[in-house]
């Protein structure tokens, strides 16, 4: 497919595109509404296009939605290094500030999640309240891998086959990345995705450098685990979260099973809300946006979550 570039992401809609950079990394991000600000992080396979529909509602409810293109992905720095969730975290409490604001809320989806968590840990003055979708707390997701290897250890066999250097890469991007799409399909519910969606994340992981760099996130995942990075990390992840936190989650999630997630509440000393969106697979947030933004907005609009 010619003219792969930083182009493709520009989706026109009632939002604005802009470059905004934090930390010596330049980011697109796309922003909606005036209020208080919602950073919106995705996962893999995405870009920020998985959050249109809340870049919408958020708006509507009064907030200042912006959804960016994580490191390695769409029109966002795609630097060789840098891929690890600490790292990551940084991007994201750097973006807060660069955006001109003190704190956000925060949501993240997938490895979005997983850098949430991570952010709500290590800068916690910069988060305000944490969503988490389809992910785990990092703890409990090595737990319930290590733990129940025919469940979740299968479940996230991408992971581990992405570990070998260059030949997923090219796996990822064969056939005009039928694989993006295959993953997408089977980790959803019925009846998803639509056909745009498909196509402009498809197009998306083409843009050069994208299918590396997103794939050195898995890398970093398993093989930090017995390094010294990886020790302290794990360390520090202990520390509990101390804002209100909501972890929303697709009853028929395969990617990421449901009761892998459930019990990261334990690392959550404030108010804490779990539920599960029923009829959805591992993209709620797009698969059933109505259902997840009543959830979303009502938890918003809630002065003290009950825990």
């Amino acid at each position: 497919m010619a003219g792969h570039d930083a182009s493709l992401v520009e989706v026109d809609g009632p939002w604005a595109h802009r470059a905004v950079s934090a930390g010596g990394t330049r980011f697109h991000v796309v922003e909606m509404g005036e209020g208080p600000l919602v950073l919106l992080l995705h996962g893999f396979p995405e870009f920020w296009w998985s959050w249109h529909n809340q870049l919408v509602s958020l708006a509507a409810a009064g907030f200042r939605a912006v959804a960016a293109d994580l490191r390695g992905y769409g029109g966002s720095d795609k630097p060789p290094r840098g891929y690890d969730l600490v790292t990551l975290a940084g991007d994201a409490a750097g973006l807060v500030r660069a955006l001109g604001e003190a704190g956000a809320i925060v949501v993240g989806h997938d490895w979005g999640g997983l850098l949430a968590w991570t952010m709500a840990v290590y800068h916690p003055k910069v988060v305000q309240r944490l969503a988490v979708v389809g992910a785990p707390h990092p703890l409990r997701l090595r737990q319930a891998v290590r733990g129940d290897p025919r469940g979740q250890g299968w479940a996230a066999r991408h992971t581990f086959g992405f570990q070998v250097p260059m030949w997923p890469e090219r796996r990822l991007l064969r056939d005009d990345a039928a694989l993006v799409g295959h993953l997408l399909h089977d980790w959803s519910g019925p009846g998803w995705p639509d056909e745009r969606t498909e196509r402009l994340v498809r197009r998306a992981v083409q843009i050069p450098g994208t299918a590396h760099c997103a794939l050195e996130y898995h890398r970093w995942l398993i093989r930090s685990q017995p390094r010294p990075d990886g020790i302290r990390y794990a360390h520090r992840m202990r520390t509990p979260i101390q804002v209100p936190t909501l972890q929303l989650h697709g009853a028929l999630d395969t990617c990421t099973l449901p009761g892998s997630a459930q019990g990261s509440g334990r690392y959550v000393t404030a108010p804490y809300r779990w539920k599960l969106i029923e009829g959805a697979g591992h993209f709620p947030h797009e698969e059933r946006p109505r259902a997840f933004d009543s959830q979303l907005l009502g938890w918003l609009a809630d002065p003290e979550p009950d825990r």
